[in-house]
Parts: C-alpha cells; structure tokens; sequence
C-alpha cells in the first residue's frame, strides 16, 4: 500500500549542517520582522519563526527524502554531484534551479502562512460564546474587516520575512560557491 523509501546509505552532512546554518540565519531575521510588523514581543515572535522555520525544514526533508527515489537518474546524478561536491556535473540545468528555487520559495512561504495560522489559532486564548448577541451589528462589520485586514497583515509578513531570509541564504550560496 504507502512504502517508506530506502534510507539514503552515504549521509549528506554537509548538506545537513548548511541547512541548519540557513535555520541560524533565517531565524533571527523573521523573527525581526514578525516583531516588527505584528507587533509581537521579541521571545514571542522568536519563538514563532523558531516554530514554522523547524516545522519546515523537517517538513522539507521529508519531502526531498520523498522525491529524491523518483527523480530520473540524470537529475539524481546531478543533485548528488551538488550536495557531495559543490558543482554540477553539466552546465545546462539553470533554468531548472531558477524554476525548482521558485516552487520551493512559494511552497515554503505558504507553509510558513498556514503553519503561522495554525500556531496562533492553537495558541490563542478561547473566544467566549459567540450565542450572546450583539447589540450593535456594526460592530460585527468592524471585527470582520480588522479580522480581514490582519490575515492581509499576516500574508504580507510572512511574504517580507521569507523573503528577507531566502535573500541572506542566497547570499550565503553565493559567497559558499566562489
């Protein structure tokens, strides 16, 4: 029915400690921004970026660890040359990073979102009976609306902050590859 693809028998460790690198910066830099724009204390907003970015990252590896068996074998090659030795076996496959860096961009900014929604809902204090009603119905348009306008708030930090951290971490493979 489901099988669990074979464990890798060379480990990448290299790999494994850039990305725990990538984790050190990426980290702070949301967690500045998340306190910045949502107006969150600094531990607090520490400990969201600290959330979504492990969650991600482990979220991360078990899907490379899932589509790595099925690639074809030219793509494999390639992506083991990468990780073991820096380079590329063949020159051709840079439309194919800028493409796979992109899903992987977008894939994580949306992960970050929903896992941001999903810890501040299970976080959050319980909202009292909402059966009461309200006396003023206007003031049910306005909860709605700042309801609106912070999930736009939260989209548009989470969009900076993963994009202010995927800029430091491509800096850092720029820096790495020369």
């Amino acid at each position: 029915m489901f099988e669990f693809p074979e464990l890798p028998t060379t480990f990448p460790l290299g790999a494994i400690l850039f990305d725990f690198l990538f984790l050190l910066v990426a980290i702070p830099i949301e967690g500045y921004v998340l306190n910045v724009r949502l107006r969150f204390d600094k531990k607090t907003s520490i400990f969201y970026a600290i959330c979504i970015n492990l969650f991600t990252a482990v979220i991360g590896w078990i899907t490379f660890f899932f589509i790595e068996p099925v690639l074809p074998v030219n793509l494999k090659s390639q992506l083991i040359s990468y990780v073991f030795f820096n380079q590329f076996r063949t020159n051709n496959v840079q439309s194919l990073i800028i493409l796979v860096a992109f899903i992987i961009f977008f894939a994580t900014f949306l992960l970050k979102y929903f896992l941001l929604k999903l810890v501040l809902l299970s976080l959050a204090e319980p909202i009292k009976n909402e059966l009461e009603l309200q006396p003023y119905p206007r003031r049910n348009f306005r909860r709605a609306s700042k309801a609106k306008l912070q999930n736009t708030n939260l989209v548009t930090t989470i969009l900076i902050a993963n994009s202010l951290s995927y800029s430091a971490i491509a800096i850092i493979l720029l820096i790495r590859s020369r």
